[in-house]
């Protein structure tokens, strides 16, 4: 029965290239088309076609972590390229649909966040080796969206330049007091202390990023301007002319988003500036696939735009800006593979052979979701006031505006 319901599930799907699938008992069948690309996978678990109809992309995960599915010459892109592109263009058979919806129902669940669990979800993933971190992020550990005004950009060059870009909508001037939402290992709120003049408070969940970053802030000469401090945003007090989140919006959970921009509301100054960058969907709402809420983002969520600004309305801040940045990730994580995969080696030390496969397959199936599927970052420019930020973006600009100028003098 199963062997017939992945029949019909891979005959559904693949339309476009060809995948070969051998079977745990030696059958080899064939789907799609015989134009390229071309994909090959051998099961060698009897068990593995039930699972995939079940969770598709909970069995292939862990099949290829545990090596009970093998891909031909372990082309694991091309692999999930061919069956992302399909599935993004097929969607569901009719029989997977009551799996698909009992999953969205189960969302705000799954994506209930309070501080303790919050805190635990954090750790899952960034209280790993700071080692770990360091094969594939850049020299400053940004663990968010580069900016590529050019696709040819050093990873080094797209990190900087987002935080310029992210500082630009800030309109920081020296002195302000920034809060930092998520502050990574303080890459952003150094830069925004060193280069703007800013008094910036960091907070994360993260101990290893807490203990990091306020390292770095006295080997730089600015703990007494940037501070970084172990607690949830949720507990800051005061009130701030600048807020900033990057890459951290994501681990709030829809049933929090009312808590989360209510905080946002109640810290900022009445003409204060947020700035909220987070990876989103171009599309309708969703769920978090069942793979990566498992292994690598449990709470997790990345919200369609009209669950984020359903939020903001309520809120009654005013969104002075939305920027919709579309293929900018798939170009990091690309960069971020390319690393991992050179120091891989390292990263096989440190952890052992299933976590590499693990953390291969999350690039790469990242990567990949911001190629084929409606994925995408998002920056929310917010203020309680409307005339708190200029009326064009002009600004945004002036910098290059004035060195283009001064080049032609």
């Amino acid at each position: 029965m199963w062997t017939k319901a992945f029949d019909r599930l891979l005959t559904h799907l693949i339309r476009r290239g060809r995948l070969v699938v051998t079977f745990a008992d030696g059958t080899t069948r064939h789907y799609g088309s015989e134009d390229a690309p071309m994909a090959e996978l051998t099961f060698h678990d009897p068990d593995l076609p039930r699972k995939i109809v079940l969770s598709p992309d909970l069995a292939v995960g862990e099949a290829y972590m545990d090596g009970r599915l093998t891909i031909a010459n372990d082309d694991l892109y091309g692999f999930m390229s061919l069956a992302m592109s399909n599935m993004a263009s097929q969607g569901q058979p009719w029989f997977r649909r009551p799996l698909v919806i009992g999953r969205w129902m189960m969302r705000r669940f799954k994506q209930f966040n309070p501080v303790k669990r919050a805190q635990k979800n954090v750790a899952h993933h960034y209280d790993l080796s700071g080692e770990l971190y360091d094969l594939f992020l850049d020299e400053d550990r940004q663990y968010s969206c580069a900016y590529f005004s050019d696709p040819e950009m050093t990873l080094e060059a797209a990190q900087e330049a987002k935080k310029h870009h992210i500082a630009r909508k800030l309109l920081i001037k020296p002195g302000m007091r920034v809060l930092d939402i998520g502050c990574g290992w303080g890459g952003m709120g150094l830069t925004l202390a060193r280069d703007y003049g800013a008094e910036v408070t960091g907070v994360t969940l993260s101990r290893e990023q807490h203990g990091i970053a306020n390292a770095r802030a006295k080997e730089a000469g600015l703990a007494e301007q940037a501070q970084f401090k172990l607690m949830d945003y949720r507990h800051v007090t005061g009130k701030f002319d600048r807020i900033v989140s990057v890459g951290m919006f994501e681990h709030v959970g829809v049933p929090h988003y009312d808590e989360y921009f209510n905080t946002l509301k109640r810290l900022l100054t009445p003409d204060g500036v947020a700035l909220v960058h987070t990876i989103g969907r171009a599309g309708m709402p969703g769920a978090t696939s069942a793979w990566i809420t498992k292994y690598i983002f449990p709470g997790g969520y990345c919200p369609a735009m009209s669950e984020a600004m359903t939020a903001i309305e309520k809120s009654r801040l005013i969104t002075t800006d939305v920027e919709v940045w579309r293929l900018h990730y798939a170009y990091t994580l690309r960069h971020w593979t390319k690393r991992f995969e050179a120091n891989i080696d390292k990263a096989r030390d440190l952890y052992d052979e299933r976590f590499c496969r693990m953390w291969r397959y999350y690039l790469i199936t990242s990567e990949l979701t911001f190629r084929a599927n409606k994925h995408v970052v998002f920056q929310f420019q917010l203020s309680p006031e409307k005339e708190s930020v200029p009326l064009t973006r002009d600004y945004l600009y002036q910098e290059d505006k004035d060195g283009a100028q001064q080049a032609a003098e």
